[in-house]
């Protein structure tokens, strides 16, 4: 699909300086503009690439001035950023906007399903299965028994969402996202052996969640797993039982929380980061890549290490940590010393 500048400045509320014909079809980083193409400048550090750019636009503040010459067509907004970021939300709506039923898929005649759906090829829906208006669910995607997803949500390929999972409106699931599988529940018995506990909670996803591909999020042995409004999850990570997070909480990759803990509201938990079961995370929390959490943590803390210490201390015993061989020599000497 191709627009204009004046039109990609209409949708921006910017103005064009240049030739407001200009076609684009795609888009492309500033230093490997070519033509056809709508690209952007927010860091100075990127400046001297307008000059050499064969971008066909480019977003630009309402600041810039060109100190020589330039063959792309402008488009001067308030943030070039902000604006390109919009322009990616409006490309990518544009590229995911599939309308239809497509076959082979099965659909169980108990399951409702809204206007605008899309449900790709060898998907499956099973009983009492309800889905709101404009939900996209992609190619090879496994949906169970009474599952709920709200409107405008989209199912990457490759998705299974077990029975009795509820996913609000306006979430991504990227591929691979496994919603709803047994938590880890295991009983010792006295033949040296495990008896399974049988898991019959279910997941909630609340509104705007973004799951990276190949994340697990476990149901509860009783109740519910629930994922807040807002939260944002990278890829590859573990979610056990009865776990709670907060609000727009983010949290990188690699991570596994263990059953029944409880994390705050607006949290930033870096990749591989552990957290053991059963401990409550406050609002506001900040834990460094890598780290090991294994109590309670109070609201507004910045914790690393395994396990995590303030990040303060954590710098400071590093300095020592550092120097240790060297510490450890100049104790040998002084010991020397002292006998001699």
């Amino acid at each position: 699909m191709k627009f204009t500048a004046q039109q990609i400045a209409g949708i921006l509320e910017g103005d064009v300086v240049g030739n407001p014909n200009a076609e684009v079809s795609k888009l492309s980083k500033i230093e490997e503009g070519f033509k056809g193409s709508l690209t952007f400048l927010a860091n100075p550090k990127y400046k001297h690439y307008i000059y050499s750019t064969k971008a066909s636009v480019t977003i630009v503040n309402k600041s810039f001035v060109p100190e020589s010459a330039i063959e792309t067509t402008l488009i001067k907004v308030d943030d070039a950023y902000l604006a390109f970021s919009k322009i990616l939300e409006y490309y990518n709506s544009i590229k995911l906007n599939k309308v239809g039923i497509e076959q082979p898929a099965f659909i169980s005649e108990s399951s409702q399903y809204g206007e605008q759906v899309y449900i790709g090829a060898f998907s499956y829906i099973a009983d009492n299965v309800k889905l709101g208006d404009n939900v996209k669910i992609f190619p090879n995607t496994y949906i169970g028994d009474n599952v709920v997803i709200g409107n405008n949500t989209i199912i990457f390929s490759g998705v299974r969402i077990y029975s009795d999972t509820v996913i609000g409106n306006n979430c991504v699931l990227n591929s691979g996202v496994i919603i709803g599988a047994d938590g880890f529940g295991f009983a010792p018995n006295e033949a040296g052996g495990y008896n399974k506990i049988p898991q019959i909670g279910n997941v909630i996803i609340e509104d705007y969640v973004d799951i990276g591909a190949a994340t697990t999020i476990d149901r509860a042995t009783l109740g519910s797993t629930i994922i807040h409004e807002g939260v944002k999850l990278d890829n590859h990570i573990q979610i056990a039982h009865n776990v709670e997070i907060g609000k727009n909480t983010v949290i990188a990759a690699q991570t596994g929380i263990a059953g029944s803990t409880k994390i705050g509201e607006h949290c930033q938990i870096g990749g591989q980061v552990g957290i053991a079961g059963h401990i409550i995370i406050g609002n506001n929390v900040r834990i460094q890549a890598q780290s090991g959490i294994a109590r309670n943590v109070k609201d507004d803390e910045t914790l690393q290490g395994s396990p995590a210490i303030a990040l303060t201390d954590y710098n400071k015993a590093y300095v020592h940590f550092k120097n240790l061989p060297k510490i450890v020599k100049n104790i040998n000497d002084l010991e020397k010393n002292k006998w001699e």
